[in-house]
């Protein structure tokens, strides 16, 4: 179906309500991306995400917006905590797929001499690709349930990093509320091994550089300099995550036929957040996020040690602090004010970041002059960004913003774009160090296969939902 966009404003559109919508949908792009959605199927995923029972607000798209499971990705919306839902499509499978950034005190110069050694260092420490395992950390149930209730904090009392990487993550690196209780056998048992691993597709560890400082005073503030090495860490809860999603599923679609929800799509099945499914549904999310944090939080560790074994140097001396760790994945329970009234509502961001800007309580005190940090990875050919939270985004987009670049290009016709290619060598030919574990992830990875991240985040800017800091070079990238 096509669907009829009206431009409001620079950067947004309005989805009109029609049928079955109970609100209105807006999507924040510009004008080539709006001619590329016409031809794709996420418009009318918003406008089925707008029928769902206590919406607030509109049903939001942000400009990395593509098709996803029930929602789509890039999708923001917000359901009143008495009368809305929350949808297992509105989190994704990939429960807090999200990112992390640091910083060292390393400049690119200093690196390059070392970069494939550590390229190749890093591939060894942190498993990546389908299915991938740790054969030294096999979780035992209570420990296993442990990391689930206590997410980043339980890898940090184990000696995975420094009490001070929890004041930098989204939620002190723990979501409350978790219920272990939820998880089935096999989500627990997909779990054991899984903890500091990437994972396949789009999950990363990549050593960059900060190529460009877009506001200085920001970027003094966060400790950045041009020049300086970066790395940043992409996965999520691995295959524990999405067995607590495909679990959610049969029980969601029959909660809907039990309370009466129509739906436009069973990808949308959900339940009323006062019911038992919704409240199971929330717990069993809760513990899943809490397992991809600290699933960061053990690779940050890995990471450090890598830097620490090529350099020679103890890891502290090297510097490398977490800026912050942010969650794309993820329906939270927060309070928002709504036509002047504050109301508490459940934000389900699917491939969106949270993005609160300076002086909100909930963002962290160190950035509280400042604004929540968001980084925004583009692909492993071109660029990444590192935002900040804004006032525009909390009074026009529930404090979100986008979390990517988003994908242009389906995975297959990705892969018959690379076909006959020498991705790796193209790579090369510009520097970057690609160290992967299989060809298939490689071809659905081409930088083609994305937006241009720089675009998205242009819209990010010129709607105010987020101010550009830096601008972020790939040197090395593992990939699954």
């Amino acid at each position: 179906m096509k669907h009829r966009l009206e431009e409001i404003a620079p950067g947004r559109w309005h989805l009109p309500r029609r049928g079955a919508m109970r609100t209105d949908g807006l999507i924040f792009a510009d004008h080539a991306m709006v001619k590329e959605l016409q031809q794709q199927e996420a418009l009318s995923q918003v406008a089925n995400v707008a029928t769902l029972p206590g919406i607030v607000g509109p049903a939001i798209a942000m400009p990395d917006i593509h098709w996803g499971y029930g929602f789509p990705i890039g999708g923001v919306a917000a359901f009143d905590a008495q009368e809305g839902v929350i949808s297992p499509g509105g989190v994704g499978y990939d429960i807090n797929c999200g990112v992390r950034l640091l910083r060292s005190n390393i400049e690119v110069e200093a690196l390059r001499p070392q970069l494939k050694r550590l390229a190749d260092d890093l591939f060894r420490a942190v498993p990546s690709g389908v299915g991938a395992h740790r054969s030294d950390m096999q979780l035992n149930d209570k420990t296993l349930k442990r990391v689930l209730e206590e997410g980043a904090g339980w890898a940090i009392r184990q000696g995975y990093g420094r009490e001070g990487d929890l004041e930098h993550c989204e939620a002190y690196g723990t979501i409350d509320g978790a219920d272990p209780e939820r998880l089935s056998s096999q989500a627990l048992e997909r779990g054991k091994n899984q903890l500091g691993t990437l994972g396949s597709g789009n999950h990363f560890v990549e050593i960059g550089y900060v190529e460009t400082i877009a506001d200085t005073h920001a970027g003094a503030a966060l400790g950045l300099f041009p020049g300086q090495v970066t790395v940043s860490i992409h996965s999520g809860s691995r295959g524990l995550g999405y067995q607590v999603c495909e679990d959610a599923l049969p029980p969601m679609l029959a909660a809907s036929r039990r309370y009466g929800i129509e739906l436009p799509d069973r990808q949308l099945c959900c339940a009323p957040l006062s019911s038992p499914e919704g409240k199971g549904y929330l717990g069993a999310m809760n513990a899943a996020a809490n397992f991809a944090f600290a699933n960061r939080q053990f690779i940050t560790d890995q990471v450090r040690q890598s830097f620490a074994r090529v350099f020679s140097q103890p890891e502290a001396a090297m510097r490398l602090n977490l800026i912050y760790d942010l969650c794309h994945n993820i329906a939270r329970m927060e309070k928002h004010q709504i036509n002047g009234v504050q109301r508490r509502l459940c934000v389900h961001r699917k491939g969106a970041s949270r993005a609160y800007p300076p002086g909100h309580p909930e963002t962290p005190a160190a950035y509280r002059s400042l604004g929540q940090p968001v980084v925004v990875p583009g692909d492993m050919g071109r660029y990444s960004y590192l935002l900040l939270g804004t006032a525009g985004a909390l009074q026009e987009s529930f404090a979100s913003t986008c979390h990517g670049a988003g994908r242009r290009l389906s995975r297959q016709a990705a892969k018959r774009a690379a076909r006959g290619r020498n991705i790796p060598g193209e790579l090369a030919a510009q520097g970057i160090e690609l160290r992967t574990t299989g060809r298939e992830t490689i071809a659905e990875e081409i930088p083609e296969a994305y937006k241009d991240v720089r675009e998205v985040v242009g819209v990010m800017e010129q709607a105010g939902l987020g101010r550009i800091v830096a601008r972020l070079r790939p040197l090395a990238v593992i990939k699954g």
